[in-house]
């Protein structure tokens, strides 16, 4: 796949949409988190396409690895780094509920607990600094179980016909036309039937059921897959380079404006169809720009500052929301824009400094973080992280501390 610049200035984009909201000056930014999804499902899946069309086949080990590299190593440097922050600086509520939070975040599955647990994640997040990591579980859910029916399906067609494994210059691409519908029709039909559910679930008073769930959100995912198979990317392609950045830009202001008026638990519309709207107009924006990214709209969100932005986004969303917790306006003395450009720039700063020394350099340098090597590596990072974890004492509620869970229990 061609590197499109524009879609590393929408996830510059989302990244701050998130930072926004979670500093209480954004509420619509929330929906930054859809546009990662939507981009994910997108990137993903045409790599993949890609790869039918070279092999034939899909290696879901070496795509495993591929995204073990892109995402553990960041991701077990936050954990590591946030429990001993917060046993250093923060709260007993804080610690007690992160100790209590990381099993599940290492297991990828702190979406499940968090819904489990009845945690409220429009009221309840302050008190918890994985909290943020619901949305990373998601996406590796999908990237555990998307390759497999991808693989499944592709291995479908290629059977019937004869056509795997590639065998010369050209066969590829006739395959990859057979496999991107059936890929299309499988996306569509799985977002449509995520909807569905979303619809069903959505209950009168709290919506974190539905907004965490994987099964409920994937829509998002999907679309963005849907977007990356070759019907849809014909279709684009009808309305030509001019035709795409006009609709890039009419989809740029929809979505803008939604963003604006978007109002989380409280703009219950989104839980009815609303999201899946959104993501329908950012996997229809991100097709548009990947037709068009010299188009007005692309070269806005081309530019560099949402690139750099969006080089580092990943790490950025890890670190930011330990960051504004442990930072809190108690501690730093500053409320309204001070505190939120303090804790920017901090968490800029962490992502920065976790993007060059830890990201970039196991994902693309680390000769020992691929084949076995690797999975040993996974192995004993996971082993330490587990160690620290168990090393770290509960904290009990002393007479002078506050802590949530004795309050409950005192009713």
């Amino acid at each position: 796949m061609r590197h499109i610049a524009p879609l590393d200035g929408l996830r510059g984009l989302a990244v701050l949409g998130v930072l926004l909201f979670h500093a209480g000056r954004f509420d619509g930014g929330f929906l930054g988190v859809d546009l990662f999804f939507v981009l994910s499902g997108f990137l993903i899946t045409g790599l993949l396409l890609a790869e039918v069309a070279r092999h034939g086949r899909v290696d879901l080990l070496a795509f495993w690895g591929r995204r073990a590299r892109r995402l553990l190593p960041a991701l077990a440097v936050t954990v590591a780094g946030t429990l001993l922050l917060v046993w250093a600086f923060g709260s007993v509520t804080l610690l007690r509920l992160g100790l209590d939070d990381t099993p599940w975040v290492l297991g990828n599955l702190a979406n499940w607990h968090y819904i489990a647990e009845q945690v409220g994640y429009w009221d309840s997040a302050d008190t918890r600094v994985f909290s943020h990591l619901w949305s990373i579980a998601v996406e590796e859910q999908f990237y555990l179980v998307w390759p497999p029916v991808l693989w499944l399906v592709a291995l479908g067609p290629g059977r019937r016909r004869g056509r795997f494994p590639v065998p010369r210059r050209g066969a590829g691409r006739r395959a990859r036309s057979g496999v991107d519908g059936w890929v299309a029709v499988v996306a569509a039909v799985g977002a449509l039937v995520s909807l569905a559910l979303m619809i069903a679930f959505t209950g009168p008073v709290d919506t974190t059921r539905v907004y965490e769930g994987t099964d409920t959100r994937a829509f998002s995912l999907l679309l963005g897959a849907l977007m990356a198979t070759a019907p849809a990317t014909r279709l684009v392609a009808r309305l030509g380079s001019r035709g795409a950045s006009w609709a890039a830009l009419v989809l740029a202001c929809g979505i803008a404006a939604y963003w604006a008026m978007a109002d989380g638990q409280n703009s219950p519309d989104l839980f009815r169809g609303g999201l899946f709207l959104h993501a329908l107009a950012a996997a229809l924006l991100i097709g548009c720009l990947a037709q068009a990214p010299g188009g007005a709209v692309g070269r806005v969100v081309g530019s560099a500052p949402l690139r750099r932005l969006g080089t580092v986004s990943y790490s950025l969303y890890l670190w930011h929301w330990p960051v504004f917790a442990l930072l809190s306006e108690e501690r730093l003395g500053r409320t309204g824009w001070d505190r939120t450009a303090i804790v920017v720039a901090v968490s800029v700063a962490a992502a920065v400094l976790s993007t060059y020394l830890v990201e970039d350099p196991v994902r693309f340098r680390a000769r020992w973080a691929r084949g076995r090597s690797g999975a040993v590596a996974l192995v004993a990072t996971f082993a330490v992280l587990v160690g620290l974890w168990a090393a770290i004492p509960v904290p009990r509620a002393g007479a002078g501390s506050v802590d949530i869970t004795q309050l409950t229990a005192d009713g």
